[in-house]
């Protein structure tokens, strides 16, 4: 069933409900692996950048309404933008994508300013709170490629470092199970359709967001306050500036 119809016979109330058990017995992610306590930063990182400036980090981790949701919540984020990457041109539409064969995972392009927030804090959030990294070509309820894990890095540098990262929680065993995460070279990433642009803020309400995407956002506020803003970066704002 497609997320978008998720939840459409429950209330409100029930829906509500849902979502703070959520929080409750998985501390705002859902049943993963993930620990409780914040995930320690990266050894390795790229080095600041002193002056203001613009930089793409290119994350997979299941539905991107939710990843998109988090990083629009992070400090020095400039835009997160819903698409699809690992695919054709040809494909990349919601219909085929959701088909579940067309290479494409559901990815969210994250630009930002280096002088305010560094490449290794994104990969904290994007492993911490934005998904969980041990589901293998699922995340939650949504099953498939299409919602699976992935780092796609730019550039040498963005590489050493997410390898380097895994590398290190893994040896820190952060998580109960193994990391799965796919980190690839990025090729082309083609934005999704209007309507998942700032899907988790135009619908608050939508049960999926309740369970799913809205206790994310709740962890990062907790979790890593120093990187979180209240005021979330919206696609159309960030596009016009653009």
């Amino acid at each position: 069933m497609p997320r978008t119809f998720l939840g459409s016979a429950l209330g409100s109330a029930a829906a509500l409900g849902a979502g703070l058990a959520a929080v409750l017995t998985f501390g705002g992610r859902g049943a993963s692996a993930a620990p409780a306590a914040p995930l320690s930063p990266p050894a390795l990182d790229v080095a600041h950048d002193a002056k203001p400036g613009e930089q793409v980090a290119v994350f997979s981790g299941g539905c991107f309404w939710g990843v998109q949701a988090v990083f629009a919540h992070v400090r020095g984020v400039t835009s997160a933008t819903s698409g699809y990457t690992g695919g054709s041109a040809r494909t990349a539409n919601y219909e085929e994508v959701s088909a579940g064969s067309t290479g494409h995972a559901e990815s969210v392009r994250v630009t930002y300013d280096p002088s305010r927030v560094s490449y290794g804090q994104l990969l904290r959030v994007f492993f911490g709170v934005a998904h969980d990294p041990t589901q293998l070509n699922r995340q939650g309820p949504d099953r498939g490629t299409q919602y699976r894990s992935a780092v796609w890095y730019v550039n040498a540098e963005q590489e050493r470092v997410v390898r380097a990262y895994i590398e290190q929680l893994t040896r820190e065993k952060a998580f109960e199970r193994r990391i799965v995460t796919q980190v690839a070279p990025l090729g082309e990433f083609y934005p999704a359709e209007a309507y998942h642009q700032d899907y988790a803020f135009l619908h608050p309400d939508a049960p999926y967001i309740v369970i799913h995407d809205r206790p994310k956002i709740e962890h990062l506020r907790r979790a890593l306050p120093e990187l979180f803003v209240e005021t979330p970066v919206r696609y159309a704002a960030a596009e016009q500036a653009r």
